[in-house]
């Protein structure tokens, strides 16, 4: 885990008011971020933001001109700010994206290189948007990956399930957060 870190996406005010289904994630979620801190791995969190008026969201792409028609990402608006349960630690990065991808058209990669990370644990709200976009992204830039399937929320619970259970397990490792805490533990 030398080389890993651990990716909190789109864990924003607005996304967890729509997705949070009352099972405890935001605390599960927390206990993950905090065993990476205790066990040295970096946290970098991945925002979703868009420039007030919106110029890099094309109306061909009906995802992002649905996100707009709804209100969601703007930066600087109260509901694009991480949610207060998580919130990133004098030292942690913050990323911001313009698409699904935690890559797309942010400095991710960047951040990831100058620290010498290969390896990635991946986190966030949507299991089926920003977490399945970021791993085929991370795929093709040949990291190693982690989904912790249950620091993992999507709207739609079968969708999590399929994801987790089936499509994700063909190219990353899918853990709970409680296994992947007692892997990292010191010894």
């Amino acid at each position: 885990m030398a080389n890993s870190a651990l990716l909190v996406m789109d864990v924003q005010r607005d996304v967890v008011a729509i997705a949070d289904d009352g099972s405890g994630y935001l605390p599960r979620l927390r206990r993950a971020i905090d065993g990476a801190r205790a066990a040295g791995i970096p946290v970098i969190y991945v925002v979703m933001g868009l420039r007030p008026s919106d110029p890099e969201v094309s109306p061909r792409n009906r995802v992002m001109a649905n996100v707009v028609r709804a209100g969601l990402f703007t930066e600087g608006a109260p509901g694009t700010e991480i949610h207060p349960d998580v919130v990133p630690h004098e030292g942690d990065v913050v990323v911001t994206k313009r698409r699904g991808s935690a890559f797309s058209g942010s400095d991710l990669d960047l951040v990831l290189r100058a620290r010498d990370i290969d390896s990635l644990v991946l986190t966030g709200i949507a299991t089926s948007a920003v977490v399945l976009s970021t791993l085929w992204h991370a795929i093709d830039l040949d990291f190693g990956l982690t989904v912790l399937a249950d620091a993992c929320l999507d709207t739609d619970p079968e969708v999590h399930r399929m994801l987790t259970e089936k499509l994700f397990p063909q190219w990353a490792d899918v853990l709970a957060v409680q296994d992947w805490l007692t892997a990292i533990a010191p010894q």
